[in-house]
């Protein structure tokens, strides 16, 4: 990585100072999260509705309100898994091996944090680590990928207030059916079966099914704050819970660290933070709705924010025709919502097996037509326009081919990895 990060291009100019390298980088992920990177129509839209102030405060008896116990805490601690500590230098590794005493200190800290409806000021700052994107140039500061190093103490507590909302979500049946997203029993294979079989059926009775496969542009990054906390007012959360969240939410300061050098520090307008458990389910709360966009006749799915809607029919005109509405209803949405679709990485696949030549279906997107692909990769699968699979497993065979090409070149009978360090690369790698 810091290979890649000696130098970039600015403005056609070649920068290889550290301290000037992360604080470009610095400004281009400020940019990203400003209130500038929106659309100007929804500039003066998030204006108007922010001067109305959400009061969580009436009502504090639910029961998501209580005091969290140690069995809570120790619950948490065991779903961490080892990452890298924020500013402060704690790491996950040091609280799992606390003693007692130590865990009620922190649980008696965690109990006055959500009593208090205080928050941490030193819990808001984040060291970000820039990750080049694959395959993009990494001289450019936009092909880098920000990853926020947060408290662990933070993040340990996140987690504990993320399953009392989870909860809270299931119980009042506030999610749609068809987000799979992090949720308890699902996982992305039930998105890719629910297309694949509405692909098949439309086979089977010689229709023509189309789907178009949204790709959001920065949908984290432009997570509209106040609307997280207006959907969670309309839910009717009260107290503690929405309170913690609300100040989660506040705004964020950030340095980026190009090896051990530092930039100057950055706020961070919108959208939540990345690398968060509680994270995850906000954006999922602020995407709820999209889903409800659409007609009886078009249906969709939801994986955290890989959205994807498809519709079948015998007549294309009429296929189209929903698509396209389903569509206009979607950009309505997002534009109240904060939420850019990129036109380029949207994709549409025509899947029919009938015979004849069929014209492709030409459907727009912010006045733009969106592409029409033989192959589209959807949630880890690469269909083909005739559901063979046979890209899917020959993508898959060359993947596994050079992960197998590693393992001969390091394994030998007289000298090499043991079996056991072959067998976790094989594990790793292949299988």
């Amino acid at each position: 990585m810091e290979k890649s990060l000696s130098v970039l291009n600015y403005n056609g100019q070649i920068i290889s100072r550290i301290e000037d390298i992360a604080n470009i980088l610095r400004k281009t992920f400020a940019e990203v999260s400003s209130n500038e990177f929106y659309p100007q129509d929804f500039i003066v839209f998030k204006r108007r509705k922010e001067k109305f102030k959400f009061d969580f405060e009436p009502s504090s008896n639910e029961n998501y309100n209580i005091e969290f116990t140690m069995h809570q805490l120790k619950d948490a601690l065991n779903k961490s898994h080892p990452t890298s500590p924020g500013p402060d230098g704690i790491h996950y590794n040091m609280l799992k091996n606390l003693n007692e005493n130590s865990l009620c200190s922190i649980l008696t800290l965690f109990n006055r944090i959500w009593n208090e409806k205080a928050f941490p000021a030193s819990w808001r700052e984040a060291v970000v680590v820039p990750i080049p994107k694959i395959g993009k140039d990494p001289q450019h500061s936009s092909n880098y990928r920000p990853i926020a190093l947060t408290s662990c103490l933070c993040k340990l507590l996140e987690r504990m207030v993320n399953k009392r909302l989870v909860y809270i979500l299931e119980k009042k049946n506030i999610l749609s059916k068809f987000q799979s997203g992090s949720r308890y029993g699902r996982s992305p294979q039930d998105n890719v079966l629910q297309l694949e079989t509405a692909i098949r059926d439309a086979f089977v009775s010689k229709k023509h099914l189309v789907s178009i496969f949204f790709d959001m542009d920065k949908a984290y990054d432009r997570t509209w704050r106040h609307g997280i906390l207006k959907d969670l007012f309309n839910i009717e959360l009260r107290g503690n819970l929405p309170i913690f969240i609300k100040n989660f939410l506040l705004t964020r300061t950030f340095r980026v660290r190009v090896g051990d050098v530092l930039s100057d520090e950055f706020y961070q307008q919108e959208d939540v933070p990345q690398g968060s458990v509680l994270s995850v389910t906000l954006f999922i709360i602020k995407i709820n709705d999209i889903i409800k966009q659409l007609s009886p006749y078009v249906h969709g799915s939801l994986y955290v924010d890989d959205f994807q809607i498809h519709c079948s029919g015998t007549d294309m005109s009429f296929v189209v025709r929903q698509i396209q509405t389903a569509i206009s209803r979607i950009t309505e949405w997002a534009d109240k919502n904060g939420f850019v679709f990129s036109v380029s990485n949207t994709k549409c696949m025509h899947f029919c097996r009938r015979r004849g030549l069929h014209r492709d279906p030409e459907i727009l997107l912010n006045g733009n037509v969106i592409p029409v692909v033989s192959e589209e990769k959807f949630l880890g699968v690469l269909l083909d326009s005739k559901l063979t699979f046979r890209p899917h497993i020959s993508n898959l065979k060359k993947k596994c081919n050079k992960a197998l090409d590693l393992l001969k070149v390091i394994s030998s009978k007289s000298w090499g990895a043991d079996y056991f360090s072959l067998q976790k690369i094989y594990k790793s790698l292949v299988l």
